[in-house]
């Protein structure tokens, strides 16, 4: 392909690129690395038999083209002295068109940086993005020269520098540890305190009015859903809709460009620096399983025509097409070496240089494979484990994906946490009054030790939750059975059809009086029952105000206020948010909540028990009575004397043990106080069928008769003396 020539009025962008100087470079680091006086490239290609390095002003003109002649290990390397941070590039890289044995090189596609720390623009849809004739007879096959620069967005040179002062990362303890899942754009677009420049955007997410909130409700851990430079797919543009949640990557380096109020990278690290200050920690929903080129029949913008037999996953009987653990079309072939080098190198610079705490991978069972099946020994797992920088943050495994054995809950590694998908399910099937789920709901408010036991984890690594971003919100999941995406123009059939919902009796919104108080009341026995369960919590944004988003259970596309948070709050709201504050107070001071051993049963030296289960008469529940299908009513009993605590002086510290009435019944229980050894007193501190969650009375004593309300939890608490 022919080198442009500089237009014949060149731009101030143009007089100033003619003056740079091309030299060798190095072939490491890959990426573009800026040091003051020049930038060097170097891009891994291992087909290629070309590379150009291409230049453009602001305007999408290019302004200069070199192609890097130099290569080491199949790294392509040159330095480009004089060039400036800022910078707007891309590559151009040439190669066999070969679809059928997987190699899909078109030097008419201008690409994106694997390595770019920040990436301008978006796609503006056209066929010249595909590297095949869209109205081929042969599907793939003939090769689509049309020059797609025109409606790429381009990779920038970015200047690393930033004043972090004195940040230091909160390094919050697991058994401390409270996840808020929030997008960044939807937690402040509405948000009257919010400056409007900075609504949606990083610097809106370190407003004093946000952390405020955050620091009152007592979560540590904020964690944002995907940042990492995404596309908006052409179906959803020109649907007039928007991908959303951002589980569409294109560049694992670079922060998404629309979030950012000044466009500039350091936003973010300022984000960073904003959260730590406040104590709170910045966790990232990572992409790593797939990329938004999709299917073979996808875009090609980056990986695809660098080195696309490298990047992906192909199918070994042909190559033309892609393997697809995620339903996304592609899976990114995180067993190649240099693709894991890839993601380790990504994951560092997010640690090193942007100070995030941790992350949260999307579909990692997918990373864990090995040649197909998944392996707690794989090349990935033990590569993180032993890196001296990524083994000493939190990961945060959705331990699930689409192929086979793909459920992987309780499988992962010992340093790694995952999303409880069971927890969820026993919690929303017991509080919807299912039948023979009492023992179940047992076994995940005990911390899971069926799954996580036995690989010698510990409770925390069972994050526990109810409602994330997938799905219905909190409220909704008390108000509608069926879900309703109809504002995603898919007729419907988006989204999960088995919510294990209920609507209290009415779907949707409602003027009945008592439909809507026993909603409120639901919502509170979930969020009691989240956060005085052993475990990691995870509460979903917005939970805490009794959030909607109308039914709609698969919100990916909706940037409106579908998504976004109503921070005009109703008297009703502000109640739920108040109970949310108190639930999570209660749980940072109870350490037998926050246990990191296991509750079998155990008795100690005095005879108490860490662990005890009673019937609604005050007796230790039976094996007969756990297996009961009707049975809904149990309460159990931590004691204070197993938290694993110890005082000033190495002795062990008793703590307040916790009793626990727990009613999923229609119908009121009497339910009598069990007597805890020597101690009678008990104070009760929540009640969920109260309007604020306060009981009317305090003082109880053992083989008093409480009256506990139909669907509805009892908190009591007893000095441990």
């Amino acid at each position: 392909m022919k080198k442009k020539p500089l237009g014949e009025n060149p731009s101030a962008a143009e007089e100033d690129a003619r003056s740079w100087h091309f030299e060798a470079g190095q072939a490491f680091p890959l990426g573009a690395t800026f040091d003051g006086t020049g930038v060097n490239f170097a891009l891994y290609s291992s087909g290629a038999d070309r590379v150009e390095l291409c230049f453009h002003a602001p305007d999408g003109r290019e302004i200069r083209r070199f192609e890097l002649t130099r290569k080491l290990h199949h790294v392509w390397h040159g330095y480009v002295r004089g060039c400036p941070a800022g910078s707007l590039y891309g590559y151009r890289v040439h190669g066999p068109h070969r679809p059928e044995e997987g190699q899909r090189f078109n030097p008419s596609k201008l690409l994106i940086d694997p390595y770019a720390k920040a990436i301008v623009g978006s796609v503006n849809w056209s066929p010249a993005h595909y590297d095949y004739e869209l109205d081929a007879v042969d599907e793939d096959l003939a090769q689509n020269n049309d020059d797609s620069a025109p409606g790429m967005p381009k990779s920038q040179v970015v200047d690393d520098a930033f004043d972090w002062g004195d940040d230091r990362p909160p390094q919050v303890p697991w058994r401390d540890t409270i996840f808020y899942e929030v997008h960044v754009k939807g937690l402040t677009q509405r948000h009257p305190e919010v400056p409007e420049d900075k609504r949606g955007t990083y610097a809106g997410l370190g407003q004093p009015a946000v952390l405020e909130h955050l620091k009152k409700l007592g979560v540590t851990s904020v964690e944002l859903l995907p940042v990492h430079a995404f596309i908006d797919d052409q179906r959803l543009v020109e649907e007039g809709l928007r991908n959303y949640w951002g589980y569409n990557t294109i560049g694992f380096f670079a922060p998404e460009m629309r979030y950012s109020a000044s466009g500039s990278v350091n936003e973010f690290k300022q984000m960073v620096k904003d959260l730590h200050a406040a104590g709170l920690e910045v966790i990232l929903d990572v992409v790593y399983n797939h990329t938004a080129e999709g299917n073979h029949l996808g875009p090609t913008l980056c990986f695809k025509g660098i080195d696309n037999a490298t990047y992906y996953r192909l199918s070994p009987e042909d190559p033309q097409y892609y393997v697809d653990y995620t339903g996304t079309g592609n899976t990114l072939n995180s067993h190649h070496p240099v693709v894991l080098r890839l993601i380790m190198d990504s994951l560092r610079y997010w640690v090193t240089q942007m100070h995030v705490d941790g992350f949260r991978f999307d579909l990692a069972t997918t990373l864990g494979r090995s040649a197909s099946a998944f392996d707690h020994h794989s090349s990935f797992f033990a590569t993180l484990a032993q890196d001296p920088v990524l083994s000493r943050v939190k990961l945060i495994a959705e331990p699930w994906d689409l192929g086979d054995n793909g459920y992987q809950v309780g499988g992962f590694p010992p340093g790694w946490v995952e999303w409880n998908g069971l927890y969820r399910d026993a919690v929303r099937d017991f509080w919807r009054g299912q039948e023979h789920t009492v023992a179940e709901l047992s076994r995940r408010m005990c911390g899971s030790s069926d799954l996580y036991e036995h690989r010698g984890r510990c409770p925390t690594d069972s994050v526990n939750l109810i409602t994330v971003h997938d799905g219905f919100t909190l409220r909704d999941l008390v108000s509608y059975n069926d879900k309703h995406n109809e504002a995603n123009h898919e007729d419907n059939r988006d989204g999960e059809s088995h919510n294990r919902s209920w609507n209290c009796g009415a779907e949707g919104e409602t003027d009945d009086a008592a439909i809507k108080a026993l909603r409120l009341q639901q919502q509170r026995n979930l969020l009691t029952t989240l956060f005085l369960s052993q475990g990691t919590p995870l509460l979903l944004g917005g939970d805490e105000v009794g959030r909607t988003q109308g039914g709609n259970n698969n919100g990916y596309c909706q940037d409106s206020e579908i998504s976004w948070f109503d921070w005009n709050l109703s008297e009703e709201q502000q109640g739920l948010l108040a109970y949310v504050q108190r639930l999570i107070e209660f749980r940072k001071a109870q350490p037998g909540l926050r246990r990191t051993d296991f509750l079998d049963g155990h008795i100690d030296e005095d005879g108490h028990r860490d662990v005890t289960w009673f019937d609604a008469d005050g007796k230790e529940m039976t094996q007969e009575a756990w297996e009961q299908p009707e049975a809904r009513t149990v309460a159990s009993m931590f004691c204070g004397r197993h938290t694993g605590e110890f005082d000033e002086h190495g002795r062990r510290a008793n703590a307040e043990t916790l009793l626990m009435l727990i009613n999923g019944h229609h119908e009121d229980v009497p339910f009598t106080l069990p007597s805890h050894y020597e101690q009678k007193e008990w104070t009760a501190r929540f009640d969920t069928s109260h309007d604020n969650g306060q009981p009317d009375q305090q003082a109880w004593r053992a083989g008093d008769v409480y009256p506990l309300a139909a669907r509805s939890m009892v908190v009591f608490t007893q000095d441990p003396g």
